[in-house]
């Protein structure tokens, strides 16, 4: 993939707060949409993490309105960026502070789920992890693994204990792409990767 389609410089972001926003704000709707919650939020906060802690509710839920579901969203990045704060918004002492733990913590926030997770692990926290996102689950089917019934299946199949951050965030970067190009038109078979297969090593 990277061969045929070059180095993506995922996530699309200028810093680690707006990539936490466009990772709640894209959940169940499209970049189209999320960009114009993050256009409002950057004239009104710059992106800082003070400025949107402070927003309130009716402020806040009215500068994401595009993107949809914004009760919870505006609840969701109301508590990220108040938790963050309590740690001045260090995202080293953060991953030290939780260690091995951080996902788990993560997951005990408003509005994250396994996927925003493992995003804000990847982009944020700068661990290489895999995100199983949707992209991930059709492209790994079409390659011929079992099958996939939830983000969990996928995540456990894939282990990217060899590569380095760049690598891992390349990775979900390509699998995006190339899901946007192929996937979403329903065109695998014409893609480049239409005659590869993967071959599961029984352990």
């Amino acid at each position: 993939m990277f061969q045929k389609m070059g180095p993506q410089g995922w996530w699309p972001a200028d810093s680690k707060e707006e990539i936490i926003l466009g990772a709640i704000l894209v959940q169940n709707t499209n970049w189209q949409n999320a960009a114009i919650s993050l256009e409002n939020l950057k004239m009104v906060t710059d992106f800082s993490s003070f400025q949107i802690a402070n927003l309130s509710v009716a402020q806040l839920q009215a500068l994401i309105r595009p993107s949809g579901f914004f009760k919870n969203k505006s609840q969701a990045i109301h508590e990220i960026f108040t938790w963050l704060l309590a740690f001045d918004v260090d995202f080293f002492k953060v991953r030290n502070y939780y260690g091995e733990n951080l996902r788990d913590q993560l997951l005990t926030l408003h509005g994250i789920g396994p996927e925003t997770a493992d995003v804000l692990l990847l982009y944020v926290f700068d661990l290489p992890v895999f995100v199983a996102d949707s992209y991930a689950r059709r492209l790994f089917t079409q390659l011929g693994t079992p099958q996939l019934h939830n983000y969990q299946a996928l995540k456990k199949l894939v282990n990217l204990s060899d590569f380095t951050l760049a690598e891992a965030q390349e990775f979900h970067g390509l699998i995006d792409e190339f899901g946007k190009e192929f996937l979403k038109k329903n065109t695998f078979n014409r893609s480049f990767l239409r005659d590869y297969k993967i071959n599961l090593r029984q352990e």
